[in-house]
């Protein structure tokens, strides 16, 4: 089993978009995501340390300016703690070895799927496409990428 844990080393290669999200607990503008449109089949992983987080399977148009999912890969891997900023009360989504802040959860996804919608900031993501997750140390998590083409 893959150990994962916060990297120093991949905190010290993030752009500073990257580390304001997943060190400081920024948020990226809505729309301007690297990740939003994209509708590759693979994973979504933490940029820090590598934990396996969602699926492009699980992957949806919300509207909300920001990649959506609408469950983890591995729940284990994701943690939600209260955040009471900006005046209101929230779910706060954070990888659970990197500790990297992701973004927020929230109870209006898809009905039919669960009804959450992970609303997750790119910057805090690295996509691995299906062609490269077995090179990559990912071979596990294949059955949850459907091909999309």
């Amino acid at each position: 089993m893959t150990s994962y844990t916060k990297d120093p080393d991949a905190i010290a290669r993030l752009s500073p978009e990257a580390f304001r999200v997943t060190q400081q607990s920024g948020t990226e503008r809505p729309g301007t995501g690297a990740l939003l449109d994209n509708t590759a089949p693979g994973i979504y992983v933490d940029i820090v340390s590598g934990e396996p987080l969602f699926a492009s399977s699980d992957k949806f148009e919300s509207g909300c300016g920001w990649p959506s999912f609408t469950k983890p890969i591995v729940p284990a891997y994701v943690s939600e703690l209260r955040d009471e900023s900006l005046g209101m009360v929230r779910t706060e989504v954070r990888s659970t070895h990197g500790d990297s802040h992701l973004g927020h959860v929230f109870p209006d996804g898809p009905r039919d799927r669960g009804g959450l919608r992970y609303c997750i900031n790119s910057a805090s993501l690295r996509f691995i496409h299906r062609d490269d997750m077995q090179a990559e140390g990912y071979g596990e998590y294949l059955d949850q990428v459907e091909d999309l083409t």
